[in-house]
């Protein structure tokens, strides 16, 4: 609503927030902490459209089930553009969570496809594993995974959980994330902002927990299987997304990273 040409293309978006909140962004009554954070509107869309154009990739190269981890209101699944080459979705996601969205999603008349699965996890209390072990998801065919939004607030005992099943799979596999720069990689500006961003999410009752060094990340995945790691900090973010707009529009600030990691 706010920026264009647009970064990432979501047209279930608006219907899935519910007829009020749709209304109160049509009409531009939206808060001035919102109207003022380009930024964080420029991540939030670069981080869903670098993670389908990874989708994508691994679709060409063969890859015919995407995971979806820690969904939320993603819509991906209702608009899955790859169906028509059998590529399967399974969101994985708190039961509450995944109940609120189905409710958001009958209310506003989106058609979920048949062969979309919905799987009820808590990452902290069991496995992926053993969560896709109760739908019938091919863990001998290769597949991809998206985990947006969910690493920072995660034990690392989950994260290295998850990431060493991932690595476990068939060659082709692979796995989108982002994740939070450790602070002492931060400049002093960067390190306000995270510290007002974790007092928020704090405040909250999901505080983050997670930070990483790129390069240590990075040296870990190929440590659990992973043969080739891609991370995008501002500056690549910028330069593949962002280039040569007329409104600016961009991402500031290193606090978060997104990675790309294959088997």
């Amino acid at each position: 609503m706010l920026d264009s040409p647009r970064v990432f293309e979501d047209p279930l978006s608006l219907r899935i927030v519910g007829p009020e909140r749709a209304s109160q962004i049509r009409s531009g009554k939206i808060t001035r902490q919102q109207r003022l954070s380009p930024s964080f509107r420029a991540y939030m869309a670069v981080r869903s459209r670098y993670a389908e154009d990874e989708l994508a990739k691994a679709v060409r190269s063969g890859v015919r089930q995407y995971v979806v981890l820690g969904a939320g209101l993603d819509t991906f699944s209702c608009r899955n553009p790859h169906a028509s080459v059998g590529l399967r979705v399974f969101e994985v996601d708190y039961p509450a969570t995944q109940a609120w969205k189905r409710e958001q999603l009958d209310a506003a008349g989106i058609a979920v496809p048949a062969d979309v699965v919905f799987v009820g996890a808590d990452f902290e209390r069991q496995t992926i594993a053993d969560a896709l072990c109760s739908v019938d998801f091919r863990f001998d065919e290769s597949a991809f995974f998206s985990w947006l939004g969910v690493v920072q607030y995660l034990t690392e005992r989950a994260f290295e959980e998850t990431l060493s099943f991932i690595a476990s799979m068939p060659v082709r596999s692979g796995v989108v994330l982002d994740y939070a720069v450790d602070r002492s990689l931060l400049n002093p500006a960067e390190r306000l902002a995270l510290d007002a961003l974790s007092a928020r999410v704090a405040a909250a009752g999901e505080p983050f927990e997670l930070f990483f060094d790129p390069d240590v990340l990075a040296f870990r995945l190929r440590e659990m299987g992973f043969t080739s790691v891609e991370d995008l900090g501002r500056d690549e973010m910028n330069a593949r997304y962002f280039s040569g707009r007329k409104d600016k529009l961009r991402v500031k600030g290193n606090l978060a990273h997104l990675l790309t990691a294959h088997v």
